[in-house]
């Protein structure tokens, strides 16, 4: 029987407990419970009216991988849900909205990924995100430098950046505003992306052709667009081992000199939380939001 345990005073189901998710560590889905249990105070904003999409893993990273955007079925009538337009028809989505709706959804094993707007306003972006894809043999190292010249050239506009690892190979960086349309951010995006590349052309590329990509890092604009969506900071992700889409100081950005020193775990994220507490809390507040130029 699957054991029900009580969250806030809802009853929810956690299965398979013991099952081994990540071979290459032994971490187990009880463990990835308790990962999201335990961060859920800095996650659960970051999610909070905003459709998931889950990237779900029942079976681990080297078992069957894929996306579920619709609200799955069984899902609990007290998960909140909302209408959320889409290019074939208006459809359903899951908001992850407190810790029975986070325990819920993480019992189902997924990476959690979010647009860059709230339910209530789909036509309005309040956040800019660049992801920073690195290409072989280039790395996070890599990344950073270019991280760094996007912060400067943000900061040109008023904008304030904040970076966090992607969780896999690279970094994200992610801004709040206000008053823009998603394709007026994906328009601002891709003309500083082109600005990077023309800055630092051996190290950038804008357009996402692979055959550019080798050594250089991509510099991915397009996650802007409103049908598109990002890693959310704390998720796990379902690589060999359980990293977490983690984020950084700029400090932590400037002195990267090997990939290692920006992998974060599972279990680094907590300590992590006591010594900085969210990093990228100042998403969340109004009044860190800028106006694009």
């Amino acid at each position: 029987m699957t054991p029900i345990t009580e969250v806030e005073g809802r009853r929810v189901a956690l299965s398979n407990l013991e099952k081994v998710l990540y071979p290459a560590t032994g971490f187990t889905k009880g463990e990835l419970l308790h990962y999201y249990a335990t961060t859920s105070a800095a996650l659960l904003p970051h999610l909070r009216d905003r459709p998931a999409s889950f990237l779900r893993y029942p079976d681990g990273p080297d078992g069957q991988v894929f996306f579920a955007k619709n609200v799955p079925p069984g899902t609990p009538e007290w998960v909140t849900t909302a209408e959320v337009p889409r290019s074939e028809g208006p459809a359903r989505m899951v908001l992850v909205q407190n810790l029975p709706s986070l325990m819920w959804a993480a019992n189902l094993v997924a990476e959690f990924h979010t647009p860059q707007w709230l339910a209530g306003a789909p036509e309005r972006a309040d956040r800019l995100v660049f992801d920073l894809d690195p290409g072989a043999p280039a790395t996070v190292v890599q990344c950073c430098v270019v991280a760094r010249w996007l912060r400067e050239r943000l900061a040109a506009d008023g904008i304030e950046a904040y970076a966090k690892t992607s969780g896999a190979k690279g970094l994200h960086l992610l801004a709040a505003v206000r008053g823009a349309s998603s394709e007026g951010t994906s328009a601002y995006a891709k003309g500083v992306a082109v600005e990077a590349e023309r800055a630092l052309p051996r190290l950038v590329v804008h357009r996402m052709t692979r055959s550019l990509r080798p050594g250089k890092v991509f510099v991915d604009w397009s996650q802007n667009a409103g049908r598109k969506t990002t890693a959310a900071p704390y998720t796990l992700r379902a690589r060999t081992e359980p990293t977490a889409s983690t984020p950084l100081t700029w400090g932590e950005v400037a002195d990267c000199r090997q990939p290692e020193q920006l992998v974060f775990r599972a279990q680094d994220v907590a300590a992590r939380l006591s010594d900085f507490g969210d990093l990228m809390a100042p998403l969340l507040d109004p009044a860190h939001a800028a106006e694009l130029p």
